[in-house]
């Protein structure tokens, strides 16, 4: 039988102020991530992979970290989340722009981790950074706790299995992180995840697991809340899956009409999560069109001010491709090396 998480008030019923800020945030994610897809077509970067509908999952989630003391293990489509807990938006989108790998932050202050477009490939980095919380003398209730983000389509990597083994066997202090956005690439989540849920995969190695709206953003706050502290208690690791709907395509090279037409992706979609809460922030009279108006200009400008810095980073030296390879260089890459220097010496 699964093992349900429980999602009690681990933090308090969100405020005015909290709510209004979470609306910005989103606000700010959804404008930075049109403005990426821009700034592809336009050329200023060679690739990016949308998040549009997941802005609720990735802030949500985002707004429930300490970030004093956890640690986020992102894949390539973390962008909102990198937002939400502060990274410099110009240094996170160097990667997108192929100036440098990782992105031009540091991992280690931001402590968010670099980019991962191995599929599922962060998920064992975010084990054992957490396992190591637990070696480190430091009582439970004091840990930090890895946050590890993956797609239903990642859930079904063999690395998945052995990350929540591991995981589970160690107590180790993380959360699984699911953003089951319907779509693995072009293949739906009905056909390579069987029962149709990840969060249920949990009880097989003895974790709790919750499964939450992922367009509700304070639903989502308060579930990743909950499996953080869990984690944070030593009790081991916890699953959150989050049900939301990727409205555009995989990656700017995606052409999702190859696989399911317009209509198909207005059925799934659902709620729209920003226009969700900005119906909350009116219903509940915690905000005015003056508030909304506001929030879209500090977006757009914000925007400009990010596409202005990308256009500011300057070409990378091209023979750093050859030194960060191996600690002792072989003989192959110093030929290749040398071979790279004589032929490019003319450009």
């Amino acid at each position: 039988m699964p093992l349900e998480l429980a999602v009690q008030a681990e933090l308090p019923e969100l405020n005015r102020d909290q709510l209004r800020q979470l609306y910005r945030l989103m606000v700010a994610v959804r404008h930075l991530d049109e403005s990426a897809i821009r700034w592809q077509r336009q050329g200023l970067i060679p690739g990016y992979a949308p998040e549009l509908g997941q802005e609720a999952a990735q802030v949500g989630s985002g707004f429930a970290l300490d970030m004093a003391r956890d640690f986020v293990f992102p894949t390539y489509r973390e962008m909102g989340v990198a937002r939400t807990v502060g990274v410099d938006m110009v240094q996170y989108m160097s990667t997108h722009k192929a100036v440098w790998h990782g992105g031009l932050y540091d991992p280690a202050a931001s402590r968010f981790a670099p980019i991962q477009a191995v599929v599922a490939g962060s998920v064992l980095h975010a084990v054992g950074w957490a396992h190591a919380q637990t070696l480190d003398g430091k009582p439970a209730g004091e840990r930090g706790v890895a946050i590890s983000y993956f797609g239903d389509g990642a859930s079904s990597q063999g690395d998945v299995h052995e990350a929540m083994n591991f995981a589970a066997v160690l107590k180790a202090p993380v959360v699984f992180f699911i953003q089951n956005n319907g779509w693995a690439i072009s293949v739906p989540t009905e056909r390579q995840v069987a029962g149709g849920s990840v969060a249920a995969r949990a009880a097989g190695y003895g974790m709790p697991s919750v499964q939450v709206d992922g367009n509700d953003v304070a639903a989502v706050v308060q579930a990743t809340a909950a499996a953080l502290a869990h984690a944070r208690a030593g009790h081991g690791p916890a699953v959150v899956e989050a049900m939301t709907y990727r409205r555009g395509p995989h990656s700017t090279s995606d052409d999702p009409g190859r696989y399911r037409t317009l209509d198909q992706e207005r059925l799934g979609a659902g709620e729209d999560p920003v226009a969700r809460l900005r119906t909350r922030l009116l219903e509940a009279g915690l905000a005015d069109e003056a508030f909304f108006a506001e929030a879209k200009a500090s977006a757009e400008r914000e925007a400009e001010q990010v596409r202005t810095g990308l256009q500011a980073l300057g070409s990378r030296p091209g023979a750093e491709m050859f030194e960060f390879v191996y600690q002792e260089p072989t003989e192959a890459l110093k030929a290749q090396a040398a071979s790279w220097r004589e032929e490019s010496e003319h450009v």
